[in-house]
Order: structure tokens, then C-alpha cells, then sequence
């Protein structure tokens, strides 16, 4: 499920998000609500239940309010996504320290994001095609173009790689979060799964390690099992693709700068 930010009312909610019309109320009986404990309340049902139970009624009943009373201080649905995902951007890091260096703030940066899209999987169903254009939305962006522009490359440079960091941690917070829903979505666990298949596998390709050698040479790379049983492996065999795969993005930027050196020394 992919939502579009600035489906709603592009007047009301810019105003709304850059405080030119800070209390967002419209003409209509209050309720004693306000724009900020709507939009608490919503977080909290995506938080719980995903973008597909995030509804002006599900806001409402968790308010103790019907969805139309909801209305007077937010026009529609689409308006209450876009302050939504600004709202929680606000909880990222705008400050890294660079005193050594771009890698161990980007490093940091990514990490904290991975962090942020789990606490918040819903934010992953916000496309990036159009963005909210919020402050806080605004903020984030800033802060990891302020790492990047330590690496001391031009600004064509550094937008590409900003797309490459931005959309491998959003794969893989994705990734991880739709390993997390599976269970509660089919109610059968990752190890329930694989434990059923696995067998079948081997009777019905009795030949697979020689049609495919390399999968099973990629599988022998997999990380040993977590010493916490309550930890998924699944989530540790991500843990260890993340940390692998910064790494090579990270390794990219610095290939990158070096690039980037010969040229101007040429």
C-alpha cells in the first residue's frame, strides 16, 4: 500500500505545517479537541494497526469522538498523513558530530534512521516520489546533506549518493518490518514456515545444488543463529545485511571521493 503525500487541502496544510495557521481549525462547533492530540492519536493506530487501519473513525473511537468532529480541525485524511509524517520526523537526530570524518556520522545517520522507519513502519508507505515539504521533512534532508558535504564533492555527486543512502535504508527497514508483520499477518512464524517448505524442496528439486550452486554457496554465508532464543533469526540474518551492506555503500562514497580527486589532480 502506497499513500501520496498532498492529496489534502495544499492551503490548510502548509499553513498547518509551517505555523502560519498553527491551531488548523476550521469554521464549525469545537469539540475540545485539538490538531495536536488528533494527530497523536493517529500515530498511535498506524503505529499499531499500519497505513491500512489508519482512518478518520479509528482516530475518532480512540479519542473518544466520532470522525466527523474530527473534521473541524482536519479537512481530510490525506491532510492528516502529510502532519503525521512530518510530526514523527521531528523524533530523528538533526546534529551529527564530524570531527573525524563524514563515515562515522553517516554511519550513525543511517543506523538512527533504520531505528526511526521500525518504531514507525507506516512512514515506509509514504511515497517519496512527492514529498510532504514540511520543516521537519526539511530538517532531515539538511542534516544528511550537511554529513554528505563533507565528503567534498560537487552537488550533482552528492544528490546521487543521497539517493543511494536514503533508498538502502528504506529497503532495508523495509525489509525487516515485513519480516516482523509476517507472522501476525499469515499466523504462521518464520520458523514454521521455512520448517515446512525446506523438506519439500529437497523432494521436488532433488538436483537443486547442482542447477543452483550459488544459492547454496550464499546460504553457507549466512550468520550463526543468535545466542537470544527470543530474537528471530530472520532479524539477525537482516542485522548482518545492513551492517554489511552500509558497508559497501559507505566504501562506494569513499571510491567516489577518491574518484573525484584524480580527476581534479589530472
Amino acid at each position: 500500500m502506497v499513500v501520496y503525500a498532498g492529496q489534502g487541502d495544499a492551503r490548510w496544510s502548509m499553513d498547518v505545517l509551517w505555523g502560519t495557521r498553527p491551531d488548523g481549525q476550521r469554521p464549525g462547533p469545537k469539540q475540545g479537541l485539538t490538531v495536536d492530540l488528533i494527530l497523536d492519536a493517529a500515530i498511535e493506530v498506524a503505529d499499531a494497526e499500519g497505513m491500512a487501519g489508519l482512518s478518520m473513525r479509528a482516530v475518532g473511537l480512540r479519542l473518544g469522538r466520532t470522525a466527523m468532529s474530527l473534521y473541524t480541525y482536519v479537512p481530510t485524511k490525506g491532510d492528516l498523513v502529510d502532519l503525521m509524517y512530518d510530526r514523527v520526523l521531528k523524533e530523528l537526530p538533526t546534529r551529527y558530530e564530524s570531527e573525524d570524518g563524514w563515515r562515522a556520522p553517516l554511519t550513525s545517520w543511517a543506523e538512527d534512521n533504520l531505528e526511526f522507519h521500525l518504531r514507525h513502519p507506516w512512514t515506509l508507505q509514504v511515497s517519496q516520489a512527492r514529498p510532504v515539504l514540511g520543516p521537519n521533512e526539511f530538517a532531515t534532508l539538511e542534516t544528511v546533506s550537511r554529513i554528505l558535504h563533507g565528503t567534498g564533492l560537487p552537488p550533482r555527486a552528492l544528490r546521487g549518493i543521497l539517493g543511494v543512502a536514503l533508498n538502502f535504508v528504506r529497503g532495508a527497514a523495509r525489509t525487516v518490518a515485513e519480516a516482523r508483520a509476517a507472522a501476525a499477518t499469515t499466523g504462521v512464524s518464520d520458523e514454521e514456515w521455512w520448517y515446512s517448505r525446506s523438506p519439500l524442496l529437497a523432494e521436488v528439486a532433488p538436483d537443486f545444488a547442482d542447477r543452483f550452486p550459488m544459492a547454496l554457496r550464499m546460504e553457507s554465508g549466512k550468520p550463526a543463529p543468535p545466542e537470544d532464543p527470543e530474537k528471530p533469526y530472520q532479524e539477525t540474518a537482516m542485522a548482518e545485511s545492513f551492517t554489511v551492506g552500509l558497508g559497501v555503500v559507505l566504501d562506494g562514497i569513499e571510491a567516489t571521493i577518491a574518484k573525484a580527486g584524480e580527476r581534479s589532480r589530472d
